[in-house]
């Protein structure tokens, strides 16, 4: 049996899945990054058929010295194990 195992190439695949929590709901990501898009879709699913709606995006136990913030529309947030998302509509359109 001759395998061979490839590491660290960047793929997703190859990255380690972290828990972050979106409405008090687990979510498992392989990313390091994620947009205010990415976000509010696994807050609500039906937010790419409806990019006209607005949320805010409150987070906490995030990274460093900015542990908490805002993510507005069009950013992204390193995320974290253990990050929570709290992602509420603001009836904006």
């Amino acid at each position: 049996m001759n395998q061979t195992v490839q590491q660290g190439h960047g793929n997703d695949k190859d990255k380690k899945e972290i828990t972050i929590i979106v409405n008090g709901s687990p979510e498992q990501v392989k990313k390091e990054e994620m947009t205010y898009e990415e976000i509010v879709t696994l807050a609500f699913p039906d937010f790419p058929q409806h990019p006209e709606r607005n949320y805010s995006v409150k987070y906490t136990r995030g990274h460093g010295n900015k542990p908490e913030g805002i993510l507005s529309p069009g950013g992204k947030v390193k995320v974290k194990d253990g990050m929570e998302f709290t992602v509420t509509p603001t009836g904006q359109s």
